[in-house]
């Protein structure tokens, strides 16, 4: 029997932090732990993407390309690197025309991504050729995603809405052929990875043991499980799926791991040392960048919605003896069969290592856990929190409306807010979708691409006033303006490739740091200026003052 063997992809750079702390490490805190990361030798590294180009330039006023170059020059070809690109999305609600999408998939591989890991919201694989084709073009590597989700839970409400000539209520969609036979699809469309991306941590170990036997049988290049723990499945899935062949498991280092992050690489790290798998890493190296990341997130308190800090214990440390013999116990009850047994053994694992505790709402509803705060927020701002049960009963009948998209970035957030401003409707003796978001309109119409479900003809005629689906076309696409200031001496806006997709991309957020800027550029340059032309008087003066003390010594 040959050794397995298992990658480790590590996200603390970029979902862990984002799930964490909001994204808020700035560059300072990511060159602190560059150089321990190079030495840690991780097979890949999540750096780039997601919410990082944005937030970075909003709240840290950096620059998104200098925070990719600098990662890339500090890991020194050690970790591979990668970023989460929506596809044709790419970091926006809406699709990109083909030259914006080559643009931006050609600077960040020269940048330093050797991994662009694609998804679409929809799971429309139309949405993902144009990047496959780019990045690999451009010499990087493609990891397609698939979007984990699970069919709604209906009410009877929805079944009597269905019977009286409303949406059909579907049988089940999101069974494990539909994940197998998209993971076929981009196989054959040239990706060199498929990760099962289960933003909302919503599979558990039952599925993933099928679903990872049932893509190994099928599938030939690399299998990557993403999940994470805001449910509390996320360290028993792993294990499942390690015990089960998976090739790829992404994991984050403890202080940022845990509860909406992905589960702890220490975790998963002294599972694989009780089954014999070594994982080509430098615990030292993981040891020293854990104790930097306890500073770190102290530093970004304000951040912190948990405040809850993990032991600082290393995967290869002595345990007491009743909590290595969980670890055993969770093994042996994957062997037997005895799947949820091994959960409790992992819960309980995790909340001796005081990682935060399953999310129980969040695991009854079914939704992200960024879908539900963000819910919550909507509710508390407008002083209406007593809706949120019934906003949460009410996610189910939005989301067949719009076609049962899976709920990740961005249409968990279409779904959410119209599930809100539904409710909120009715609440004020209006119709349930008299008020409507252009996200959601544009889900209807079909702009986002195929849903998985087909949208009711009448329905989309209700919303967008046309009854036929309208996908998105690009053809009317209006590029950004990139205009001089003259404010800082004429120069533009955007002075090169990269900060003009940028503008692309991010217009509002682009628009006032590139401005801020230019100003800085501007103001240090004619400081220098002056600082220079101060050095010229300087000098003239003395030398004329050197001059007349030579003639008055001289006489």
């Amino acid at each position: 029997m040959s050794e397995q063997k298992l990658k480790i992809r590590d996200l603390t750079l970029r979902d862990g932090q984002q799930s964490q702390l909001a994204t808020r490490m700035n560059q300072s805190q990511i060159d602190r732990v560059l150089p321990l990361f190079q030495k840690a030798g991780f097979w890949a590294m999540e750096v780039w993407g997601g919410a990082v180009p944005d937030s970075v330039m909003r709240y840290l006023e950096e620059n998104p390309w200098t925070r990719l170059e600098k990662i890339k020059d500090g890991i020194a070809g050690k970790s591979k690197l990668t970023a989460l690109s929506r596809g044709r999305n790419l970091f926006g609600y809406n699709p990109y025309p083909e030259d914006v999408i080559k643009g931006f998939n050609k600077n960040a591989v020269e940048s330093g991504i050797d991994i662009m890991r694609i998804f679409d919201a929809l799971n429309d694989i139309n949405n993902m050729k144009s990047t496959i084709s780019v990045v690999k073009e451009c010499g990087g590597s493609t990891d397609c995603c698939i979007c984990y989700t699970v069919d709604p839970t209906f009410s009877w409400k929805d079944r009597l809405r269905s019977y009286f000539g409303g949406p059909k209520v579907p049988a089940k969609i999101f069974d494990t052929e539909y994940f197998v036979s998209k993971a076929e699809e981009l196989e054959s469309l040239g990706a060199d990875i498929i990760t099962i991306k289960d933003m909302a941590g919503l599979i558990d170990p039952h599925t993933a043991k099928t679903l990872i036997t049932a893509l190994k049988q099928r599938i030939k290049i690399p299998i990557d499980l993403h999940t994470h723990s805001t449910p509390g499945y996320g360290l028993a899935s792993v294990l499942v799926s390690i015990m089960n062949g998976v090739d790829i498991v992404d994991t984050v280092i403890a202080p940022f791991a845990g509860g909406p992050a992905a589960p702890a690489f220490e975790l998963v790290a002294r599972f694989c040392d009780k089954l014999g798998i070594t994982l080509s890493v430098d615990y030292d190296a993981i040891k020293a960048i854990r104790k930097e990341l306890y500073t770190v997130r102290k530093e970004l308190d304000e951040f912190d919605q948990y405040k809850l800090f993990p032991k600082d214990i290393d995967s290869r440390d002595t345990l007491p003896p009743e909590i290595d013999a969980l670890f055993d116990d969770a093994i042996k009850a994957i062997r037997s069969g005895d799947l949820d047994r091994a959960l409790i053994k992992t819960q309980a694992i995790e909340k001796w290592w005081n990682f935060p505790a399953p999310n129980e709402v969040v695991r009854e509803a079914q939704i992200p856990g960024g879908m539900y705060t963000n819910m919550l927020a909507q509710l508390q701002v407008a002083g209406l929190s007593d809706l949120l049960p019934k906003v949460l009963k009410t996610v189910p009948r939005v989301r067949l409306d719009a076609g049962i998209p899976p709920l990740v970035t961005p249409t968990s957030q279409i779904v959410g807010i119209q599930a809100v401003s539904s409710v909120v409707s009715e609440r004020s003796g209006k119709s349930f979708y008299k008020q409507t978001s252009i996200q959601f309109v544009n889900l209807v119409k079909g702009s986002y691409g195929a849903t998985p479900f087909p949208v009711n003809p009448s329905f989309r005629e209700q919303i967008t006033g046309v009854a036929k689906e309208q996908p998105y076309s690009t053809e009317n696409y209006q590029k950004q303006e990139n205009p001089t200031l003259p404010e800082c001496g004429g120069v533009s806006l955007a002075i090169d490739e990269k900060e003009e997709l940028l503008l692309e991309l991010f217009p509002a957020v682009a628009k006032g740091f590139l401005s801020k800027q230019r100003k800085k550029e501007y103001n240090g340059r004619v400081t220098d200026e002056i600082r220079a032309e101060r050095v010229k008087v300087d000098a003239a003066q003395h030398s004329l003052m050197e001059g007349l003390t030579g003639d008055y010594q001289g006489e």
